[in-house]
């Protein structure tokens, strides 16, 4: 009977270790109808996407809105700020304090002028390229030791218009192919807490 206890007791105390992965997914974006549908907003996007699949509410909380689903053992915790994508940096930093999760478990969710629409590039670490929420989020925690996905939303902008493309809505053709883009997108979220980051990186960037 001892036995039986010691070997129970042992098992209580190694099932949470599996059990309470916890990850910070975050998409960036602006708060308000009119950014809802816009490319800079693709960050906002997938999580309501992810949401809708996995039938939760988003709800207002602390410095954003949150939503949280199980899956495979893993607890994911959707984050998108209400601070606006260039002070983005605070947001993140409370509710990773907030929730006790390690840095590594961070997915930053962004749109990248760079990629072509579409286009899918996880990256372990890296510099802000330009964006004002990852350069936001930078300084905060002091650190660029983090995953980060991008998500292509192209160039096709005139000199100077850059700030009305990222900020204008998806064409006809764009809002076409979004559908099944942001079925791989949640993938891609959900293989990032199951099979890790790496194996996410092999399996998604350039898909």
């Amino acid at each position: 009977m001892r036995l039986i206890k010691l070997l129970f007791g042992i098992q209580k105390k190694e099932a949470p270790k599996n059990l309470m992965k916890k990850f910070l997914i975050v998409g960036l974006g602006n708060i308000g109808e009119k950014y809802s549908n816009t490319r800079h907003n693709i960050g906002f996007k997938i999580l309501d996407e992810l949401a809708s699949k996995e039938t939760i509410t988003f709800e207002s909380e602390k410095l954003g809105t949150l939503a949280r689903f199980r899956f495979k053992g893993r607890t994911f915790v959707l984050l998108k700020p209400s601070t606006f994508m260039n002070l983005s940096g605070k947001a993140v930093k409370y509710w990773l304090t907030k929730e006790k999760i390690p840095l590594e478990n961070l997915l930053i969710i962004c749109d990248d002028l760079n990629l072509p629409f579409g286009t899918i590039r996880i990256k372990a670490k890296g510099s802000d390229g330009g964006h004002n929420g990852l350069k936001d989020i930078n300084a905060v925690l002091q650190t660029q030791q983090y995953a980060r996905f991008r998500f292509g939303v192209g160039s096709a902008f005139s000199k100077g218009r850059q700030v009305d493309y990222v900020l204008g809505e998806w064409n006809e053709d764009e809002n076409n192919l979004l559908p099944e883009r942001l079925k791989k997108s949640c993938e891609i979220i959900k293989s990032f807490g199951t099979a890790g980051l790496n194996n996410t990186m092999n399996t998604y960037n350039g898909t």
